[in-house]
């Protein structure tokens, strides 16, 4: 079997999978899938467990199953609950909510289907409580969402929203360098071309506030830590994009970037990972500290950046 190969021009925009499946055709789609899942695949010296990840021409494919590989497969959806709150991991490409009649494979769905996982392990009846939204992530972003699970614990989290109580810190790679800032600007849904965006307007939108610190430079971009006051949707691609560095990954607020004849990086996902989440317990008032490790995608992409 082949046990290392770079990924050739005509398979750029392909899935794990598919390729690997290319280059050992032997394998079978189920064996390619659990070989990614069970760490046995790495992409440019990273194990990467999504078999559905896209690669781009001349990443490096390295095939590590000679002796049984540590099992770091799919983390659990689910990082925190109790009977008032649930907190997930989710995974970039999955929508927090349904946002069109009968969309599958959300947030929420992940939500219950770990709760079916769990329920026919222990011979037990899955929890079908429902699920209150009281805040979302982008689609494309990863990391921490919460959802209560009572009327109670809803109302008490939409006001610690309200009220700028909760704590939540992002990891993002952006466009070029910069200094560590502050932002604040009012928030529009139409900055005048069909896109959310900022205006001088004083009367007009809503106060959105953003904190910036750089963590790490490398040749074309900056890996930063931002820091959320205010929850306005888009708020930090919108901000770093209006600033001169948009997101590695960016596909709306891109264009002001590119009319000034600047060339965006490619990246097959927006690097934009929700971190950290702090709160309040609404019931016990005990303060929640959560974090989430930058997922395998991510950190394969941050570490050909600094290669280059």
């Amino acid at each position: 079997m082949k046990t290392e190969f770079t990924v050739a021009a005509d398979e750029a925009g392909m899935t794990l999978a598919a390729v690997l499946r290319r280059h050992l055709p032997e394998l079978a789609w189920s064996r390619a899938k659990r070989m990614c899942e069970r760490g046995q695949v790495l992409l440019d010296g990273a194990r990467l467990v999504d078999a559905t990840v896209r690669l781009r021409a001349r990443q490096t494919v390295k095939i590590d199953a000679s002796a049984p590989a540590p099992h770091v497969g799919p983390r659990a959806p689910i990082v925190f609950e109790d009977p008032h709150v649930v907190v997930i991991d989710k995974p970039t490409g999955v929508s927090s909510v349904p946002y069109e009649e009968r969309e599958r494979g959300t947030a929420m769905d992940l939500v219950r289907d770990e709760w079916r996982r769990k329920a026919k392990k222990t011979g037990t009846k899955a929890n079908d409580v429902a699920l209150h939204v009281v805040h979302r992530i982008d689609k494309d972003t990863s990391g921490l969402l919460l959802f209560a699970k009572t009327k109670l614990a809803e109302r008490a989290l939409q006001t610690l929203f309200r009220a700028h109580d909760i704590e939540r810190t992002y990891l993002c790679v952006v466009h070029g360098k910069l200094t560590d800032r502050r932002i604040e600007t009012r928030l529009v849904t139409d900055r005048g071309d069909g896109l959310r965006g900022s205006t001088r307007k004083l009367k007009e939108g809503k106060r959105a506030v953003t904190h910036v610190r750089v963590v790490e430079e490398m040749p074309r971009v900056s890996l930063c830590e931002v820091r959320l006051e205010t929850g306005k949707t888009h708020q930090i691609r919108i901000h770093l994009a209006e600033g001169g560095h948009p997101l590695v990954g960016e596909r709306v607020y891109i264009r002001d970037y590119t009319e000034a004849g600047n060339e965006p990086i490619p990246c097959p996902r927006l690097l934009l990972h929700a971190a950290t989440l702090g709160f309040v317990h609404p019931v016990t008032k005990k303060k929640i500290s959560l974090s989430s490790p930058l997922p395998p995608d991510f950190d394969v992409e941050l570490g050909r950046l600094r290669r280059k």
